[in-house]
């Protein structure tokens, strides 16, 4: 009885040390075509996805070899909403007549989100975004305490943001609106941290991974932290995947593999390798 349980633990340690490799033969993985993953990617969005490369260009890439198929990449730009995103990209297609891919990166691990569209399963989160500031010390201190402290630094100094973003929503209406015209604005968050270099702002706020890719990793004169703020009700986000709400033995496979693949170090590196410090939700 003993040589037979012996045996049956060392069967369970293989398959546990095997990971993926029982079901990510390409003929089990229920993809749109078989032996490819059709991986839904942004357009100009750095260090995620810019130029045929990037952090979630990476990690896609990386999936589809820990599942046995081939990343199929599908450049998109970005809709009016996440909901279109995802309609688009994931369970319907484009009007223009993209079909869907079999899973879409970057997308925002919420509640709301995923109640709001039932059509998609949002799961595997392997990235903590967060809100940062990138300042001159000598013209700008911390970022931290409530608005009327943190930001009264702004009715002197300028702070750069890229148009449109969560950055520049809060800072207009920060203040009752005494730092409008403080806030200059840039067409990304690499443009922004150029504006810094050259004088043009004292500051810039910007998610965190985008402001680390922008200042590259020569040493700087810049100070970098987080913003700190109750006023800023939305302090970090994880992002994840999203497959069609139809296939959850995909959503599984691909969880799976980003689990091996966080255990292993492979996120971590892949951020890495794009200038950016890895964080989760557990860090």
């Amino acid at each position: 009885m003993w040589t037979k349980r012996r045996t049956s633990l060392r069967l369970l340690a293989g398959l546990a040390l095997a990971g993926l490799a029982s079901f990510a033969r390409a003929g089990d993985v229920p993809v749109q075509q078989p032996g490819v993953l059709r991986i839904a990617v942004y357009n100009d969005f750095a260090p995620y996805s810019a130029k045929g490369q990037g952090i979630d260009v990476d990690l896609g890439r990386a999936l589809a070899e820990k599942l046995g198929l081939k990343p199929d990449f599908v450049w998109f730009s970005a809709d009016d909403d996440m909901g279109d995103d995802l309609r688009n990209m994931v369970w319907k297609g484009h009007y223009l007549g993209t079909r869907p891919a079999d899973v879409m990166m970057h997308v925002p691990v919420d509640t709301r989100l995923a109640q709001a569209n039932k059509q998609v399963t949002i799961f595997a989160p392997y990235y903590l975004e967060t809100l940062a500031v990138v300042r001159d010390p000598q013209r700008v201190p911390p970022v931290t305490g409530s608005a009327a402290v943190a930001l009264e630094v702004f009715t002197r100094e300028k702070i750069g943001v890229e148009v449109g973003s969560l950055a520049d929503s809060f800072l207009l209406a920060s203040l009752s609106g005494r730092i409008r015209d403080q806030v200059v604005h840039y067409r990304s968050v690499a443009k922004a941290v150029g504006g810094l270099r050259a004088g043009e702002v004292a500051a810039v706020m910007a998610p965190k991974a985008e402001l680390e890719a922008a200042l590259g990793s020569a040493p700087s004169p810049y100070a970098m932290g987080p913003v700190k703020m109750p006023e800023m009700r939305i302090n970090g986000w994880a992002l994840g995947l999203a497959v069609k709400a139809d296939n959850p033995q995909l959503a599984d496979t691909l969880g799976q593999a980003m689990a091996q693949l966080e255990k292993d170090g492979t996120v971590k590196q892949i951020f890495a390798r794009h200038g950016v410090t890895h964080q989760t939700t557990g860090d």
